[in-house]
């Protein structure tokens, strides 16, 4: 069943997110950050970042789009409140909303644990400080979001075009993003790629779990 196949992928995807956090913190482990800071995989991630050097521009851009995916969550928050007032309960909220919720929870407490554990920080000073940089935040956001908007279109919109725009729209604005920022230079290589890792299986569980209380039904 796809189900299956899925929550093998997603689980694999959230272990390889694991070992790959790991294995920063142990191979080619040198200081060639700013102030002294340490990163893994730090031969493979100068040279990638001498190669793309920094955009000042790219960041800002990508920075504020990243309220694209910010805005997305709170119009499925508005739909959840909704419902959950003309319905009168809370329980009775679709079922694909309340597991959105905890789901987009699940994306916050991740980023909240890696910004009081720093594995490693940005290559660049922002504003004079050295700041936490993996997994990358703004990527783990807007793979994390992007995908749930094109996966609640292709269930609530009877409207086709409606439903391909949905999905070409979140994946243009999410590969624009995370090309955005790698080749923007404020995150070390192995930051967007800890993000893709994470954010993909967190997506998938989602799917497996709405696809779960589907069969309930």
């Amino acid at each position: 069943m796809k189900w299956k196949k899925r929550l093998q992928t997603g689980i694999g995807l959230l272990l390889l997110f694991v070992l790959w956090t790991i294995l920063i913190q142990c191979v080619d482990v040198q200081a060639v950050g700013p102030k002294g800071s340490k990163v893994g995989f730090a031969s493979w991630n100068v040279r990638f970042h001498s190669l793309t050097g920094v955009s000042w521009t790219l960041y800002t851009v990508t920075d504020w789009l990243g309220l694209v995916p910010i805005l997305i969550c709170g119009c499925f928050g508005i739909l959840g409140l909704c419902q959950w007032i003309r319905r009168k309960r809370f329980f009775r909220v679709d079922s694909d909303i309340l597991l959105l919720g905890a789901y987009y929870l699940l994306v916050i407490v991740g980023y909240l644990l890696f910004e009081m554990v720093p594995i490693n920080y940005r290559p660049v000073l922002i504003d004079g400080y050295l700041e936490a940089s993996y997994p990358s935040s703004t990527t783990l956001l807007v793979l994390s979001v992007m995908p749930t908007l094109a996966f609640q279109a292709s269930r609530r919109c009877k409207n086709r075009t409606l439903r391909r725009l949905a999905a070409g729209f979140s994946l243009l604005f999410s590969a624009f993003m995370v090309i955005g920022r790698l080749i923007s230079g404020v995150h070390w290589a192995t930051d967007i790629i800890g993000s893709v890792l994470l954010s993909a299986g967190l997506f998938l569980l989602y799917g497996v779990a709405v696809a779960a209380f589907d069969r309930k039904k």
